[in-house]
């Protein structure tokens, strides 16, 4: 679908979180070419490789990879899949987002115990202490997805 609208085509702009739309005659990529950069700036990353196998692999007490890093926002990958990680977790300073792209593993934290299967999320406030465990429904390697953001977070995916 190339978002065209009975002759036009339809740009989408999110400025501070609201959309507007600019019809336009063209596509707005039309004459836009930025060479031998797109697969750079593009950052696409197969998770699957084993290149991105992160250090806690093989060991309870491993690191997830980090694959991007600001101020707000940190992303990593966790293939945690051999062993429950052997300590208790707190991170003070970020919100964890934790999204299970394969596998399943289980999370104690103080405010209860959850499964998270693939294609699930959580999200652990900062300052709530958590461990992942392996679980009945873990896979030969469970790879996650963390996301570590520091700004206040509010849930509006109920909003339609």
């Amino acid at each position: 679908m190339d978002g065209t609208v009975t002759g036009t085509r339809r740009e989408v702009v999110t400025i501070d979180g609201r959309n507007t739309t600019i019809e336009r005659p063209v596509s707005p990529l039309d004459g836009i070419k930025v060479e031998g950069a797109a697969p750079a700036l593009l950052n696409m990353l197969n998770l699957l490789d084993p290149k991105f196998r992160p250090d806690n692999y093989n060991k309870a007490d491993g690191s997830p990879l980090r694959l991007f890093d600001s101020e707000a926002l940190k992303i990593d990958v966790s293939k945690r899949s051999k062993e429950d990680m052997g300590f208790w977790h707190r991170n003070v300073d970020y919100h964890e987002i934790i999204i299970c792209f394969r596998g399943a593993l289980g999370w104690e934290t103080e405010l209860g115990t959850v499964t998270l299967r693939e294609g699930e999320m959580i999200l652990i406030p900062k300052g709530i202490t958590h461990r992942s465990m392996l679980c009945e429904e873990s896979a030969e390697e469970n790879v996650l997805i963390e996301l570590k953001v520091r700004d206040a977070l509010q849930y509006v995916g109920d909003r339609k």
